[in-house]
């Protein structure tokens, strides 16, 4: 390797760092988060597309059949996804996101209803 080499991978490595985030868009970066944040996706309980899904069924002790849904949160502000997910109400587990992973989510919810409007 030359000396000029060995001068230049550094900067291009320090270079490339520095960009890394821009290789996913912040939806798809929303996506990943929406699939699969700190391990425990939203999916099961609010759908692939946020449409709301069956969490557990289950009889209670009169043996009426109770059905527990997660919400469709398609059509929720971005304030009330916000504050889902810094609080966790009911049965939602609090995921200590940040606020850039927040928006991503809801930069990913706001983009799945906006394609489906379009059809």
């Amino acid at each position: 390797m030359t000396k000029k080499m060995g001068i230049l991978l550094p900067l291009f490595f320090c270079v490339n760092v520095g960009f890394a985030e821009d290789f996913i868009s912040e939806f798809e970066y929303g996506q990943m988060l929406y699939q699969n944040p700190r391990g425990v996706s939203c999916v099961p309980c609010h759908g692939d597309r946020g449409q709301g899904a069956e969490i557990a069924r289950y009889r209670d002790a009169r043996g009426r059949e109770v059905i527990l849904r997660g919400p469709d949160i398609r059509h929720s502000t971005a304030r009330q996804i916000v504050e889902a997910l810094r609080k966790g109400p009911g049965v939602m587990p609090r995921y200590f996101l940040t606020d850039k992973e927040i928006q991503a989510i809801v930069t990913y919810i706001r983009e799945v209803q906006s394609r489906e409007a379009e059809r």
